[in-house]
């Protein structure tokens, strides 16, 4: 029997974690033995796990990183990193040379720094493994670069590389040390090999595992909408993060608003954008018509009962929020930015837009006000297969 070793960063609710609970289920337990490591030991979906997984973590917490309790674990795991064999003694040079390149690059990145000291701080596994996977970029792929003891390795790429804020400095060049690298589309494989062009040979792309069945299954539990508001409804499905960019989506509102869209716009996430998403919600007198309504354990009640998906972030690797509106049949208008324009055929399966509140407000109100436009672009999306468990070929052949 195979021994495989996987590491994340968090398990909580997003599409990384997401997709790597459906990759799980598609190994069998009589052919593969398989351990998981989170790194932050913490997030709630945990109790989603495969049976035959085994959560190698000491000490856990299924608190979500994100919710106010949450945060303060999440500190405490980080204090004790810290601690742990000196790590952040000894990770000051590197930490000091990191930040002043961000100082002088105008953005300062405290997670990107964050998890150097959280990998040299992680727990030390003894087992050898037939091959050992970091399923996201940053701490997990450092962790299982330097201190996992595996005859193959693997590492997959769930963002556009540069934009995220990586760079081989940061890594220190970790990423030779694999042997797959595994980008989530095209775009993103395009992306990693700017900065690692010496790694081509050995990266190819890996598209995420959605069970498409299962959403629709889950789409027809109970829950969804519980307001009484009998108008258009504008969902988006994403963390509170700047990445996913909401505040140019509450602008947004505000133009569908003054030129007369009666429209109610849902998100559900959360995020440490809440606070000042909130503020500017009630500065533009928004507080009925952009409703954050934080994370929610099955979203595709909402998804199905939306009018319209709307998924306008600054940048993207292959959103499993996509897949899951296109899923459920949703007509859908996305930023034309990296990763989404990849999964979203404009005037075929969506709309594509700019990222301004000018250019969502106007994909908005043309698909409100074509009926026969909203039909035939949620047909498409319904229709589209979105996985191939053959994908599958591609990580196991490391064996």
């Amino acid at each position: 029997m195979k021994k495989l070793l996987f590491v994340i960063n968090t398990l909580g609710h997003a599409g990384a974690e997401t997709a790597l609970m459906e990759l799980l289920r598609h190994l069998p337990p009589e052919e593969y033995e398989v351990d998981l490591y989170v790194l932050m030991n913490q997030g709630e979906m945990v109790s989603q796990l495969p049976g035959h997984v085994r959560l190698l973590n000491r000490r856990y917490s299924e608190k979500s990183v994100l919710s106010r309790e949450g945060k303060k674990a999440l500190w405490g795991q980080i204090l004790r990193a810290m601690a742990v064999r000196a790590s952040v003694l000894r990770c000051l040079p590197y930490l000091a040379k990191n930040f002043c390149a961000m100082a002088a690059a105008g953005k300062i990145r405290p997670d990107k720094l964050l998890w150097r000291v959280m990998s040299e701080g992680g727990m030390r596994i003894d087992a050898r493994y037939d091959l050992a996977v970091a399923y996201l970029e940053g701490g997990s792929a450092y962790f299982v670069a330097e201190h996992v003891n595996a005859a193959k390795k693997a590492a997959f790429i769930h963002v556009d590389y540069e934009r995220a804020g990586y760079t081989r400095d940061l890594d220190k060049n970790c990423y030779l040390k694999f042997d797959r690298v595994f980008p989530v589309s095209d775009e993103v494989r395009a992306s990693f090999l700017k900065v690692y062009p010496e790694c081509e040979a050995v990266t190819e792309v890996f598209h995420n595992l959605v069970n498409q069945e299962e959403i629709r299954r889950k789409a027809l539990l109970p829950g969804g909408f519980s307001d009484d508001f009998d108008g258009p409804r504008i969902l988006t499905v994403g963390r509170l993060t700047a990445q996913k960019a909401i505040e140019v989506s509450v602008e947004a509102m505000k133009l569908l608003k003054d030129g007369g869209i009666r429209a109610r716009w849902y998100v559900l996430g959360e995020g440490e954008e809440r606070n000042r998403l909130e503020e500017r919600i009630h500065k533009l007198g928004l507080k009925e018509d952009f409703l954050l309504l934080g994370a929610v354990d099955n979203p595709y009640p909402y998804i199905r009962q939306a009018d319209l998906y709307v998924h306008a972030s600054r940048f993207e690797g292959k959103s499993i929020a996509i897949q899951e509106a296109q899923t459920l049949g949703r007509p859908i208008l996305v930023s034309d930015c990296s990763g989404n324009r990849e999964q979203v055929e404009h005037n075929v399966d969506g709309l594509l837009c700019s990222l301004t509140p000018e250019g969502i407000c106007g994909g908005i109100r043309e698909l409100l006000e074509d009926g026969e436009l909203r039909r035939r672009l949620g047909e498409a999306a319904a229709g589209k297969k979105l996985t191939d468990p053959s994908e599958m070929g591609r990580l196991l052949a490391l064996l």
